[in-house]
């Protein structure tokens, strides 16, 4: 049975509809484009929907010295655009005065004991909030798996379970946030009976 005219019409339409939301020259029906970044009214969007988040620690006892927080962000293929950069923000722990160092924070691809290229990487710490915000020089690629690696000057205080919101930030002009989830951070007291 022949498809109507303005049925066809409005299939037409609707890809050229879709194809100047994306950037893309018009499209016809079952050609994909390849991911890009959504750019509206001057801001840079992901295409779709972020990712994993895991949290883990190489020491896990207060006070401890020497650990190593590793933060491990897995990017979807069809997130559009690359990583530019990310903020690590603690939202739930009793100790709320551990200091980081901020000129020791380092960035590879991969995870843990399965380290890759390094990758540059800048980071600020708000202590007032909590927060770090990591831009990365080199915008990490889709598809790809990030660890970022913050130190601690020592573990916190107080022996409590540590959350900590991750927040993901595109690549390319006026990047909007999307939240990719909380990484949690067991700590515990060696001492308690």
């Amino acid at each position: 049975m022949p498809v109507p005219r303005i049925q066809r019409v409005a299939v037409a339409l609707g890809w050229a509809l879709v194809s100047c939301v994306a950037g893309a020259p018009a499209l016809g029906p079952g050609v994909i484009p390849a991911a890009r970044a959504l750019e509206l009214q001057g801001a840079t969007y992901f295409t779709k929907a972020p990712w994993t988040v895991d949290l883990v620690s190489s020491y896990t006892t207060i006070w401890q010295t020497r650990a190593d927080y590793y933060c491990t962000i897995t990017l979807d293929p069809e997130v559009g655009t690359a990583l530019g950069g990310l903020t690590i923000q603690q939202t739930r722990g009793v100790d709320t005065r551990f200091p980081f160092f901020v000129d020791r924070t380092s960035a590879f691809l991969g995870r843990p004991r399965q380290q890759g290229p390094r990758l540059p990487v800048q980071a600020q710490f708000d202590s007032a909030a909590r927060r770090c915000t990591l831009s990365f020089p080199e915008p990490v690629p889709p598809g790809a798996t990030l660890t970022v690696v913050l130190k601690p000057w020592n573990n916190p205080a107080f022996f409590d379970t540590y959350m900590f919101q991750v927040t993901a930030y595109p690549a390319g002009p006026n990047p909007s946030p999307a939240p990719v989830g909380f990484g949690t951070l067991r700590i515990y007291d060696p001492d308690w009976r």
